[in-house]
């Protein structure tokens, strides 16, 4: 066999092997330290199957998000909406777009430079994380417990908080380099 082969085989192996390499050796440790410290460990499988468990959904519907997104949205109509130039609609729709959001906010970070690689602004993306403090599933509790005018201050200023945030990161992106080709 040349060497050539060789090097190619190995490669190969290491491009199949190489996505495990950090799983496996989670697997590992785990494997070890129900060796030595069994009840420790149960206790730590079961937290991290509680862990899997609570991100496993707002992670597929993320994914599943960012498929359709990349399928159907082109950069033309992503700029469209949530453009420089989308105007009230654009501010609107990232408004509505981070109230209406669920589940940790990370989860959201690959959606989002999805859409600021097809042409989302700065500001529209800050006011979407800016506006996921609001969220109507709690606004009953709220309101129970502080009552009507708390509640109706509490998300006024949540939403102008959001715009303001919004507009000073648009406004400082371009004097700090903010795009990924400016970047690299």
């Amino acid at each position: 066999m040349s060497q050539d082969s060789n090097s190619s085989v190995y490669l190969r192996f290491t491009a199949l092997i190489q996505p495990w390499l950090f799983p496996l050796g989670i697997a590992g440790l785990y494997g070890l330290g129900i060796m030595f410290s069994p009840e420790s460990t149960h206790r730590a499988l079961h937290m991290s199957s509680s862990m899997f468990r609570q991100l496993a959904l707002p992670i597929c519907l993320a994914l599943i998000m960012m498929v359709v997104l990349n399928r159907f949205l082109s950069p033309e109509v992503v700029t469209l909406f949530l453009g420089r130039s989308a105007g009230i609609k654009g501010v609107f729709l990232s408004s509505l777009a981070g109230v209406l959001s669920m589940g940790p906010v990370y989860v959201w970070y690959p959606l989002l430079k999805t859409l600021k690689d097809k042409g989302a602004s700065e500001f529209h993306i800050a006011n979407f994380i800016g506006n996921r403090s609001v969220k109507p599933v709690l606004l009953p509790v709220l309101v129970i417990y502080w009552g009507w005018y708390f509640t109706a201050l509490f998300v006024l200023v949540s939403l102008v908080g959001a715009l303001i945030v919004a507009c000073i990161v648009s406004m400082s992106c371009p004097n700090f380099n903010c795009s990924k080709s400016d970047r690299s």
